[in-house]
Formats: structure tokens, C-alpha cells, sequence
């Protein structure tokens, strides 16, 4: 027997950034509601904070920053008193040496030293001379820019980190959307002007992007924003059932309601609601609706790159002053760093220790995923050894934390697998609607997974298809450039910042 039967007017897959959005601002305009959220302990999915004996930690780095003057508006109404101001500080680290990021020409060249430098600028000029005409992948798109040396150094081992497949089988078009901008050519011609005192802008090392200088982020983690949504959402007398996984999912023809049917601690619970809304991974939802459309079952391919955090606490000062670091250094798996007390001092509770925020990019069951905390920790302590960032024996704690599918993979038949899903739900469930980052199989920021919910919400108000939620993102352009708020429409901006991702080249 079910434990409940409620009725509601919205049940909401996920207690992530889309999902406690909308929860949020549906509780807010009286509707009733109930979140399901697997996760036992945290909300905010991605974007939660995980808390071990005082220690905090942010599962890949979530700078507040939008656009959108509506999903600032938002942030600042959730959480009015607790954020705060942090500097933006990310480089690249390389064979012992620290390099701008993005990177400024005469301190990569300067680093690399004369003969590396020479190769490099050589490396350059061929590919200047002798670019490839036939520009297919990644690697073509990125040699012909840098050459072929720079390209191995800055490019290739990270990329190929991140996304567990080689740069020459990933799309060129990814290439132009996220490199676009910076010019090797013209860094070189900047720092002379400098040298001679001709150019005194700023230099970020980039002809037509500036990255923001400062972000603002809550002092005790994003998840701080999620608990606080949360909160609301109970005090107006609605649910966020944790350690609530989605069973089923069915639709009464006759009334048009659906019936979610969720597993519990205490068995299972189930919900009736005149619309849902999912944050669920596309390729979790599609095997839950019953019955199945045919044409739904090639969302079951769909695939995720997974992730793990390794957190150590070292004996000493900060190790260094970024909010992360990229490695771009084959000798280790280890592909980002991130160091805890500068997204904010109150994330580490003990000002004698440094945290530190080791990224292994994976996919869920390979030997990285499936190998214990003890042998992680062990792993991680051995190569920020071997990256020379600190001394095994100064280590004095450790920690793992994984996050499943938290990057959509954009291969092959993803478009045409999420085109098929998004079609037939629209045309056989207009009640039912996707939001967020693996809700939609986009690899979105934050704002713009609030910016979904927010426009779904605005459907349900209506009572009609307003706004097409699938409309957003077909402008891409990278994000965390430009002021605040400039986008004081409230949508053009989040609604164009999705992040751009490699797609697999198709067999020849």
C-alpha cells in the first residue's frame, strides 16, 4: 500500500537549481506542490554543498554571476543577506609553472623558455603558412589557430580529460564557440604594444572576451541558495520528500492527471498532480513513463560524463590563491583543482589547514568511479606530489564525493535521440515539462537552468505554451562575460549562455 495519495496541483522531479525554482516560485503564487529528490541528505543537485566536520565543499565550482537581471533578482530575493564578494582567479598549470587563463603570450612563451618557445612559435608560423584546409575536428580547428605545440601543451591533455574522448574525433564547431576570441597573434602584438607603452587596457590575453574579474557567492556554498529555497517551500505548507527516487510515471486519460509513483525510505509514496515537471536526466525519465511511447526508447542512449571531488586537508597556508586550476599535465589523471577557502574563507573551518578540491573526470562504473575513497584519497595524495602542490605527509584528511552525470554527452545520435523525446512528450503530454541541464540534455549554467524554470512556471500560470522552453540556448555564447544584470529584459541573456560542448565526429 502507498504510503499517500495527495493530490497537488505540480510535482516536481529533482531538487536541483530548475527543479526548487520553480518549487519555489509556484509556492509563491499559492500553488500546492511536492519535490522528489533522490539524494537523502542534500539538495541542489550539482549545485548542492557538501558538509563533512565543518568542512565544505562545492561539487565543480559555482560562480553566482548572470546576465539576466530576473535571475539575479531571484537570487538576491532567495538569499538577500549572505553573499558575498570573491575574486575570479583560475590559471593553468603546467610541468611546475603557473600560466594566465586564459592565457597572455609573453607568460606562457616566457614559462615554456627560449627552446620550447621557439618550437612553439615555429609550430605557429607552419601552421600559419600550411593551415589545414580541410577543417574537420577539434584538433584541426585548434592546430590551425596555435599550432600544433601549443595545441598539445594548453589544449589537448585537459580537453581530452574532461570529455574522455580524443580531440581529433571531437567537433570543430566546439573549437570556434569556445575558443573563439583569442588570437595568439594578436596577444603577441598586445604585449608589445605594452612593452612600448602604447596599450594600457587591461590585459586578459583575449581580442573580444573579457572574463568577469569578481563573482558574488554565498559564504557557506551554493547550497546555501537550494536550502534556502527549500525552506520556503515547506514554510508555505508544500513537500520536498528526500531519499525519494521516481518509480513511474503515468497519465489518467480521462482526467489528464498524472500518478507518480516514487520508492522511499518507508516504501512508496504516491503523488497526483495536474502537471510535472522534471529536472531528471532525460534518459532516467523516458524508462519510467508508462506505458513507454515507442519512440521515447532511443532516449535510453543517451549518455552522461560523471565526476568525483577528492578533498584533502593539508597541514599549512592555502597551497595557492585560485579558485581552481586546470591541469594540463599528462603525468597525472587529475584534471581541476580546486582550493575551498577561495570561494569563500568560511568553507574551511580551520584557518591552520588549506582544503583542496581534487576533479577526476570519469563515467560511472570505470575504475576511477568504482574505486574506494581509501584508494582515491591515496591517488590524490600522490599526485599533488607528483605535481609538486604539497607533501603527502602534511595531508591529515580526505574525502570523496561523486557526482553522476553531471555533464550530458553530446555524441553521434544525442540530437535526434532528444529531438524524437522532446517532440512526442510535447505532442502526447503537454503537462509534462523539462527543465534544467539533464532535464533538456544541455550542458547549461546555473542561470539558465533557473531561467527554464522560471518560463515553465510562467506555462502553468497561463495555462498555456507562452514561452518554448526548447526555443532557449539556439544562440549559443560563452558565458561569464560582460556586466550583471545587463540583460534587463530578464531572458535574452541567460537564455543564450548555454556552454559549449564537443560533439563526437561522425565515422568518415
Amino acid at each position: 500500500m502507498p504510503l499517500n495519495d495527495d493530490n497537488v496541483d505540480v510535482a516536481i522531479i529533482g531538487a536541483g537549481p530548475a527543479g526548487l525554482t520553480a518549487a519555489y516560485l509556484l509556492t509563491k503564487k499559492g500553488y500546492s506542490v511536492q519535490v522528489i529528490e533522490k539524494d537523502p541528505v542534500y539538495v541542489g543537485g550539482i549545485s548542492r554543498t557538501v558538509e563533512l566536520n565543518g568542512f565544505r565543499f562545492d561539487i565543480g565550482g559555482h560562480r553566482f554571476f548572470s546576465k539576466s537581471q530576473e535571475v539575479v533578482d531571484l537570487w538576491n530575493e532567495i538569499l538577500p543577506d549572505d553573499f558575498i564578494q570573491r575574486p575570479r582567479m583560475s590559471r593553468i598549470y603546467y610541468e611546475g609553472k603557473f600560466y594566465s587563463y586564459p592565457l597572455r603570450a609573453f607568460e606562457a612563451l616566457g614559462n615554456l623558455g627560449i627552446w620550447r618557445s621557439t618550437l612553439c612559435m615555429a609550430s605557429f608560423a607552419k601552421a600559419k603558412l600550411f593551415p589545414n584546409r580541410n577543417v574537420r575536428s577539434f584538433q584541426d580547428w585548434t592546430v590551425n589557430a596555435f599550432g600544433h605545440k601549443l595545441f598539445s601543451i594548453f589544449f589537448k591533455t585537459y580537453t581530452e580529460k574532461v570529455w574522455g574522448m580524443p580531440c581529433d574525433e571531437m567537433s570543430a564547431d566546439w573549437a570556434a564557440q569556445r575558443i573563439k576570441g583569442l588570437s595568439l597573434w594578436g596577444a603577441v602584438v598586445d604585449g608589445l604594444k605594452r612593452s612600448l607603452g602604447l596599450n594600457k587596457r587591461p590585459n586578459d590575453g583575449m581580442a573580444t572576451k573579457t572574463l568577469l574579474e569578481s563573482f558574488r557567492y554565498p559564504r557557506l556554498g551554493p547550497g546555501m541558495m537550494w536550502e534556502a529555497a527549500r525552506d520556503f517551500v515547506v514554510a508555505g505548507g508544500n513537500q520536498v520528500l528526500m531519499a525519494h527516487s521516481l518509480d513511474q510515471l503515468s497519465q489518467d486519460q480521462a482526467s489528464g492527471r498524472w500518478r507518480m509513483v516514487a520508492q522511499g525510505p518507508e516504501g512508496e509514496t504516491v503523488i497526483n498532480a495536474a502537471h510535472v515537471i522534471s529536472s531528471a536526466p532525460m534518459r532516467e525519465l523516458a524508462g519510467r513513463i508508462h506505458p513507454l511511447p515507442a519512440t521515447l526508447g532511443h532516449a535510453m542512449e543517451l549518455k552522461y560524463r560523471d565526476f568525483l571531488t577528492v578533498a584533502l586537508m593539508v597541514k599549512g597556508e592555502d597551497i595557492f590563491p585560485d579558485n581552481w586550476i586546470y591541469i594540463h599535465d599528462s603525468k597525472v589523471k587529475v584534471g581541476r583543482i580546486q582550493n575551498f577557502r577561495s570561494w569563500s574563507p568560511e568553507m574551511v573551518p580551520d584557518p591552520d589547514l588549506a582544503c583542496v578540491g581534487l576533479e577526476y573526470f570519469c563515467f560511472e562504473g570505470d575504475g576511477l568511479w568504482s574505486s574506494s575513497d581509501a584508494d582515491l584519497i591515496e591517488l590524490a595524495k600522490k599526485e599533488m606530489a607528483i605535481l609538486g602542490l604539497c607533501n603527502p605527509g602534511d595531508v591529515v584528511g580526505g574525502a570523496v564525493v561523486r557526482q553522476e552525470k553531471a555533464y550530458p554527452v553530446y555524441d553521434d545520435s544525442y540530437a535526434d535521440n532528444v529531438l524524437a523525446m522532446r517532440t512526442e512528450l510535447q505532442r502526447l503530454y503537454p503537462t509534462l515539462h523539462l527543465v534544467g541541464r539533464n532535464g533538456m540534455h544541455r550542458y547549461n549554467n546555473q542561470d539558465h537552468a533557473m531561467m527554464t524554470a522560471m518560463l515553465t512556471v510562467r506555462n502553468i500560470e497561463a495555462g498555456e505554451q507562452l514561452y518554448d522552453i526548447w526555443a532557449v540556448n539556439e544562440d549559443a555564447e560563452y558565458h561569464e562575460a560582460g556586466e550583471e544584470g545587463q540583460d534587463t529584459a530578464g531572458r535574452r541573456a541567460a537564455l543564450a549562455s548555454e556552454r559549449p560542448v564537443p560533439n563526437r565526429l561522425k565515422a568518415a
